[in-house]
């Protein structure tokens, strides 16, 4: 049996601090005044050449409330009178994902780039649909996976290509917590792609596509609500070669929320939350483990924007980080796995795939 010494956990200083400049600064607007955009704007806000001057809502008078709240200058009763101003160069949408497409395509029409939440769309005939619009409008697109840009997930792929730890044979990730029923909250509303699904499985996907890429197969388990969205879910995919991903996200219990890479020679894992660990815990089969801590900065979403901020600067239509070929990837598998689940959205109907 192998036995593990444990070195001093060691800071990780990773990059430069995102904050600072890398260039020209970008006038900003946002899509929605929901909670969690407040904590998500604060990090794109404290970047030193973005300036978000402008913020939507289908209510005027709470984007003119969050606006006030958030120090920004512009609030517009509705998404098309931001995207007319000429001054606003990019946006940030964090509506629910069953609008993500009719915004972003309003938002490439008007000329502007754009930073989607995830997922990026309902289905992958919406996120063809965007790409080819972004890349004839010769514009930057990018899905809002904010977790493959935080220093954690960098460091953990670095690791694991080093071939330190071996071949990689497995990844286990799971997400999720007890959400209490309410049939208008956009995860359990179909009309908004409500479900564990599409709100939550990408960070643990992200894990398993980090380490061993895309899959060759993909099988799926659910239990669906009344209202038809799956409030739990297991995947497994299947790889070449003696490699798998056992994935599970929930909306009904309260799990690790922990990432584990198995390789041929150790593994390592993640502290929680998943999408935003602090801590890497590194465990080779032979020599010292160790464990590397990385300090956040802001709430770790400020990575995400200034990926989005270099490309715009450079000219870039799209993050060599997050392509636009892994996003419509990515709707693809969750399209397979919602057929084998019997999940459709009204979107499908609109525009099926």
């Amino acid at each position: 049996m192998a036995s593990y010494i444990q070195a001093p956990p060691t800071a990780h200083p990773g990059a430069p601090s995102p904050v600072q400049a890398t260039g020209r600064t970008i006038n900003w607007g946002v899509v929605s005044t929901g909670k969690i955009v407040a904590h998500v704007i604060a990090d794109l806000q404290s970047l030193g050449d973005a300036n978000v001057i402008a913020v939507s809502s289908r209510s005027e008078e709470r984007a003119r409330i969050f606006a006030e709240e958030h120090d920004i200058d512009w609030a517009f009763g509705s998404y098309q009178a931001m995207f007319d101003e000429p001054e606003i160069e990019a946006v940030y949408i964090a509506t629910p994902h069953g609008q993500h497409f009719e915004i972003a395509m309003a938002a490439l029409k008007a000329g502007k780039h754009v930073v989607c939440e995830k997922s990026l769309t309902i289905n992958a005939h919406e996120a063809r649909a965007l790409v080819a619009e972004a890349r004839e409008r010769d514009l930057f697109l990018m899905e809002a996976v904010w977790s493959r840009f935080t220093p954690v997930f960098a460091r953990a792929l670095e690791i694991l290509e080093t071939g330190e730890l071996g071949e990689v044979s497995w990844v286990q990730a799971d997400l999720g917590f007890k959400a209490e029923y309410d049939p208008e909250w956009r995860l359990f509303n179909p009309a908004d792609g409500g479900g564990a699904l599409l709100d939550m499985s990408i960070y643990p996907l992200t894990w398993a596509i980090g380490a061993m890429g895309f899959p060759t197969s993909v099988q799926a388990s659910a239990d669906l609500n009344e209202d038809g969205v799956d409030i739990q879910n297991a995947i497994t995919l299947g790889y070449t070669g003696v490699r798998h991903a056992q994935l599970m996200t929930t909306l009904t219990a309260t799990p690790p929320r922990e990432a584990r890479v198995a390789c041929s020679n150790g593994w390592l894992s993640t502290n929680a939350p998943l999408h935003n660990p602090t801590k890497l815990f590194i465990r080779p089969a032979k020599g010292l483990s160790r464990t590397e801590v990385f300090e956040p900065v802001g709430n770790n979403y400020t990575y995400q924007f200034r990926e989005a901020t270099r490309c715009i600067q450079q000219g870039l239509n799209e993050s060599p980080t997050m392509p636009w070929d892994h996003s419509v990837n990515t709707m693809a598998i969750f399209d397979g796995i919602r057929h084998q689940l019997g999940i459709r959205y009204p979107n499908d109907m609109a525009r099926t795939s």
